[in-house]
């Protein structure tokens, strides 16, 4: 099943390409903002999905093109990212030690939003390409070998980053900023998803393919890191765990830009960029200065700090 909220923050759920809105059927769950409602409904999803089932077989829906699609969770209780979790395609030789950090809640923006860059002296901004967990049920200390039964779905999920800042809490500057983290457009529950570990995730700048990669890279599997983070901090249902990215496709997001991502089995989300300095850096991928024998990102060609 494909959950998301439209419109007014209504529930829906996809149906080809159309949306049921299923408000009344979830109408009893207490909530006063949407993301209670959708955390709501995931705590108790068992007992919910057969009417779901029923009322979507019978309604029509809305076209899709004629709704506005929201983020599918809007302000979660913690938004838990991996760090350097990929092989690389092969070129680290070894994994990098497990780690992660924190997003705000403020970072989240959906289908059709803007992320906004501010105006600090960051080096760069890139938005990396990754897939999302969604948990289903409070998960604390959770093993490895029963990682899975606190999956509840999956959704697509860009990490924005402000590379380059300083400070004595790099991460939190670099990746803590409102709009950094476009979601959605849906949550497709586990079940559709037979092997999360075998996922094409891919990223378009303008058109122009940039991340191409499969999930069957990462160097701590989907399991280790709900284990690892879940040793760390309760993780609540509605809460995500972003599994990190190959940073070889990683390019300059500047004004202007439309971006896609696409995961195998979630859809495709689209968001603008947008900077009201108008910074400009040149069209490379980390993979393409690598090439060069150039190091990280472009250095930034015109605009403020440059």
């Amino acid at each position: 099943m494909k959950l998301l909220f439209f419109n007014d923050f209504q529930l829906g759920v996809l149906k080809g390409t159309r949306v049921v809105d299923v408000s009344k059927i979830v109408a009893a769950i207490k909530h006063t903002e949407p993301q209670q409602l959708i955390s709501g409904l995931i705590s108790n999803f068992t007992n919910y999905r057969q009417k779901l089932e029923d009322l979507v077989d019978a309604s029509p829906g809305l076209d899709l093109n004629t709704v506005k699609v929201r983020p599918p969770l809007p302000k979660p209780t913690n938004i838990d990212c991996m760090a350097v979790n990929y092989m690389e395609d092969g070129t680290r030789e070894e994994p990098a030690g497990i780690n992660a950090f924190q997003k705000t809640a403020y970072s989240i923006i959906g289908p059709g939003d803007t992320m906004v860059l501010p105006d600090v002296p960051a080096t760069v901004f890139e938005g990396e390409a990754e897939l999302a967990i969604v948990i289903g049920k409070k998960a604390t200390n959770v093993s490895a070998a029963n990682a899975f039964d606190y999956i509840f779905g999956y959704t697509n999920f860009i990490d924005g980053s402000a590379r380059g800042l300083l400070g004595a809490n790099v991460f939190h500057a670099m990746k803590s900023r409102d709009t950094f983290a476009p979601i959605g457009p849906y949550i497709v529950t586990a079940d559709e998803v037979k092997n999360p570990q075998n996922l094409q995730i891919q990223l378009w700048n303008n058109g122009v393919l940039k991340q191409n990669f499969n999930t069957s890279d990462m160097a701590h599997d989907i399991a280790r890191c709900v284990e690892y983070i879940t040793s760390i901090h309760t993780l609540e249902p509605g809460d995500i765990l972003a599994t990190g990215t190959n940073h070889r496709g990683l390019n300059p997001f500047q004004d202007g830009d439309a971006l896609e991502l696409e995961i195998e089995k979630l859809g495709r989300l689209h968001f603008s960029v947008t900077d009201q300095l108008q910074r400009l850096w040149p069209r490379e991928t980390h993979l393409e200065r690598e090439e060069k024998g150039l190091p990280g990102s472009a250095p930034q060609e015109s605009g403020k700090y440059s």
